[in-house]
C-alpha cells in the first residue's frame, strides 16, 4: 500500500510540474506600454490576461519550490547527504542553467552586435563585466533567460538546505511564520531574487520531515480548488482596478495569495490524476523542464516578429496564440532532441528524460523583476 501511495504522490508531482510550468508560459508573455492590459482597451480579454498572468499562474513558483523541498527530504534527515546532494544538483540544476542561459546570452550578443533585436532585452553587447556576470549567472540580478532565476534561487535553497531542515524540524511553526513574513512583507530580498521560493522550499521540507499526510485533504479537493480559484478571481479584479502600480499592502496580499495557491494546486492534482489526460501528463518527466528552460527565448522571438508585422489592436490575438504555439514547438523539439541526441537531451534536462511510473506502480527509486533598459518587454514575474 505504501508503494502505491508513493507512486500516486510521485505521479501527482510530475503532473503538477507540467501544468504549473505550462501556466508560467502565460506569465512571461511580453508586452509594452501600448499593449498593457491595465489600459482596459480590450475589456474582458484584458482582465483575463491579468487573471492568468498576474493572479492564477503566479502560484507556480512557490508550488514548484515546495515540490523541490519535499522531494529533497522525502526520506528524512537520516538519508540526506549534503555533499552528495550538491554534487547531484550541480549536474541536474546548475549545469542546465549554465547551458540554457549561456546559449541564450551568446545568441543575444550575436544578434545585438549585428543590430538585431536591440531594445527587447538588456544591452548585452555593451554590458560591463559586472552586468555580464549577472546576465550569465544571475549573480546580483535577473539572468538573460529570465525564468531561470528560479533555478538560481533553488540552488541557494539547496546550499542552505541543512539550516532550513534544522529550523523547520525543531521549530516548524515559528520558522515557517518567519519565512512567510519574509515572502509577503515589503522587506529586502537579500540574497534571493524571488522571496517566495524560500518559503515554498521550507514548507515542502517541513511537510516531508514531519511526515505529514499529503493526501489528507484529498476528500475536500473540489472545495479547495474552488476557494483558490475564487481567490484568484477576486485578486485579478483588484489588480485590474488598481494596476499597474499597486499599493504595498496589495502587493503583499498578492504574494500571500500566490503562496496559498500551493494548497489549490495540490488539491487540483488529486482531481486531474484520475483522468486519462492527467495520467498521461504525469509521465512526461523531462518535458516540463524543457518547457521551463526554453519558453522565454521563444516568446521573445515571437514578440520581435509581432512588432514587425502586427499592430497594437492585434495584441490580444498574439497573447492567446503565442503560448500554445510555444508549447507546441517545445513539445516537438523535446521529442526530436530526445530521439536524435539522447545524450544532449539528458544534459539539457538534468537527466529528467525518463518516463514517470504509472499510478499504482512502484516508483523507482512588485517589486517585479524586469529587464532594465527594455522598453518593449513587460514586467516579468
Amino acid at each position: 500500500m505504501t508503494d502505491i501511495v508513493d507512486a500516486n504522490v510521485s505521479s501527482r508531482i510530475n503532473l503538477m510540474r507540467i501544468v504549473l510550468i505550462s501556466g508560467i508560459v502565460f506569465v512571461h508573455v511580453p508586452y509594452n506600454p501600448a499593449t498593457s492590459p491595465f489600459l482596459g482597451l480590450n475589456g474582458f480579454a484584458d482582465w483575463l490576461r491579468v487573471f492568468l498572468g498576474d493572479s492564477l499562474f503566479r502560484i507556480g513558483v512557490p508550488c514548484l519550490s515546495a515540490i523541490s523541498g519535499y522531494l529533497l527530504f522525502r526520506k528524512g534527515l537520516a538519508d540526506f547527504h549534503y555533499g552528495r546532494t550538491l554534487k547531484t544538483k550541480a549536474l541536474t540544476i546548475l549545469l542546465p542553467f549554465l547551458l540554457w542561459n549561456g546559449a541564450f546570452l551568446a545568441l543575444v550578443y550575436l544578434a545585438q552586435t549585428a543590430g538585431v533585436g536591440l531594445g527587447y532585452l538588456p544591452d548585452v553587447a555593451g554590458a560591463t563585466p559586472r552586468e555580464m556576470l549577472s546576465l550569465a549567472l544571475a549573480a546580483e540580478s535577473w539572468p538573460i533567460n529570465l525564468p531561470l532565476y528560479f533555478l538560481r534561487d533553488l540552488l541557494l535553497c539547496l546550499v542552505l538546505s541543512p539550516a532550513i531542515a534544522a529550523v523547520v524540524w525543531r521549530y516548524p511553526r515559528a520558522s515557517l511564520a518567519m519565512m512567510l513574513a519574509y515572502a509577503v512583507l515589503p522587506v529586502p530580498n537579500l540574497i534571493f531574487l524571488k522571496k517566495s521560493i524560500l518559503f515554498g522550499f521550507g514548507f515542502g521540507a517541513c511537510v516531508a520531515l514531519h511526515r505529514m499526510d499529503v493526501r489528507k485533504l484529498d476528500d475536500r479537493a473540489v472545495s479547495i480548488v474552488l476557494v483558490v480559484l475564487a481567490m484568484s478571481v477576486l485578486l485579478a479584479s483588484g489588480l485590474y482596478a488598481l494596476g499597474p502600480d499597486y499599493p504595498l499592502w496589495f502587493d503583499s496580499l498578492r504574494s500571500l495569495a500566490a503562496v496559498a495557491g500551493i494548497f489549490g494546486a495540490w488539491a487540483l492534482s488529486a482531481l486531474l490524476i484520475r483522468t486519462r489526460a492527467g495520467e498521461r501528463l504525469s509521465r512526461t518527466a523531462g518535458l516540463s523542464f524543457w518547457i521551463f528552460c526554453g519558453h522565454y527565448p521563444l516568446l521573445i522571438a515571437f514578440w520581435m516578429v509581432f512588432n514587425r508585422v502586427g499592430a497594437v489592436e492585434d495584441y490580444t490575438l498574439f497573447y492567446f496564440a503565442a503560448p500554445p504555439l510555444v508549447l507546441f514547438l517545445l513539445v516537438a523539439t523535446n521529442a526530436a532532441v530526445r530521439h536524435v541526441w539522447p545524450g544532449l537531451h539528458a544534459v539539457l534536462t538534468g537527466s529528467r528524460g525518463g518516463l514517470a511510473p504509472k499510478p499504482g506502480v512502484e516508483a523507482g527509486g512588485r517589486t517585479r523583476p524586469t529587464h532594465q533598459n527594455s522598453p518593449y518587454v513587460s514586467q516579468q514575474r
